[in-house]
């Protein structure tokens, strides 16, 4: 990732890493909760993250940014500044997690399912339905919630996305992997403790049963005339057999069918580098071969190419019990120092 020198907001001079993709973010959720924050950075010119695991401070420039990806369970908040984007010619894409858990409180701080739903098809209205993917993620079994149970839930949610997503991701809840996700579980629920909490895992015949339910709902959709992808997120499972995909979040074939007239972009995702002028002011010429780009700090099984991602933990206020993100609403809580004109998403 490209280095480069910027003025902070203080006047002082400062090494920034100046990436051509932006992840709007794996850690927290930025439409929702920090729009107005973002757009501020952005017209600044510049933000802060902090590294999760040592707090050292980065400084990140949007100055050669030609992508951003946005993660959000509720994109309203961010409706009304897109436009800033579309003006700076700063492409976007939007992945929305639309979850069905409303009975067993799950997702205790989102709006109503069917609110989600008509912010969906809104912003699908907006900007197209090739950018906005429609997650159903994680996949959580309780004692009452059975793979049966979510298919009807994804079933009720999918006939009224029709025709404003092309895709639908999916995955299996992963309990075993992340301590703070167990804890969670059993602290923020009454359906798990200490000693059955992995239950919340599928186990092989009930993953079995999932996946031949997506198919099936897969192919009734399409005899409707919605021609559905279904993609798995990070999961090592090889369902090509079903016709399912791996999918790729950070998803350059998702940048070149969408956003394929923009020279400059379509250079990087070919060499990892943006195209400079010779000294007759000519652009190279595009390469046949391309640059492997995955992400290499991103899980063996992601297949996401190389980004920067500007989110921190502790920062989601929609308090999902399955959060990897969160380590529980008590440290989120502690976190509520940011302002919209801070530089980063928690004031250091």
């Amino acid at each position: 990732m490209d280095k480069i020198f910027i003025t902070t907001d203080f006047g002082e001079q400062v090494e920034a890493v100046a990436p051509v993709i932006i992840s709007a973010s794996r850690s927290t959720d930025i439409p929702a909760f920090y729009a107005k924050w973002f757009f501020n950075r952005l017209a600044r010119g510049y933000c802060v993250w902090y590294n999760p695991f040592n707090q050292q401070k980065m400084y990140v420039s949007f100055e050669r940014c030609k992508v951003i990806v946005f993660w959000t369970k509720n994109p309203k908040p961010i409706l009304p500044y897109l436009h800033e984007l579309d003006e700076r010619g700063i492409h976007y894409y939007f992945q929305v997690t639309l979850n069905d858990y409303t009975d067993e409180g799950f997702e205790p701080n989102v709006p109503s399912v069917e609110q989600r739903v008509g912010i969906f098809r809104q912003l699908s209205e907006m900007i197209g339905k090739e950018r906005i993917i429609w997650r159903f993620d994680p996949l959580i079994i309780t004692p009452s919630i059975t793979p049966r149970i979510l298919l009807s839930r994804m079933w009720k949610i999918g006939n009224c996305l029709k025709g404003y997503t092309d895709k639908l991701v999916f995955s299996f809840v992963d309990v075993k992997a992340y301590r703070k996700v167990q804890n969670n579980l059993v602290k923020e629920t009454h359906y798990f403790s200490k000693s059955n909490v992995e239950g919340a895992e599928m186990n092989t015949t009930q993953r079995q049963e999932m996946v031949e339910g997506l198919v099936k709902l897969r192919e009734t959709w399409a005899s409707a005339g919605w021609n559905v992808v279904l993609a798995t997120c990070a999961e090592d499972v090889d369902l090509d057999t079903y016709g399912i995909e791996h999918n790729r979040c950070i998803d350059g074939e998702l940048m070149e069918c969408v956003f394929g007239d923009d020279y400059e972009l379509m250079y990087y995702l070919q060499t990892g580098k943006l195209p400079e002028p010779d000294i007759f002011g000519m652009l190279p010429v595009m390469p046949d071969k391309r640059k492997n780009l995955k992400d290499k700090g991103q899980r063996k099984v992601c297949g996401c190419m190389v980004s920067k991602d500007i989110g921190m933990y502790n920062t989601c206020h929609h308090f999902c019990v399955y959060c990897y993100a969160n380590t529980s609403r008590e440290c989120v809580l502690k976190n509520i120092m940011h302002s919209d004109d801070s530089e980063s998403l928690i004031d250091k």
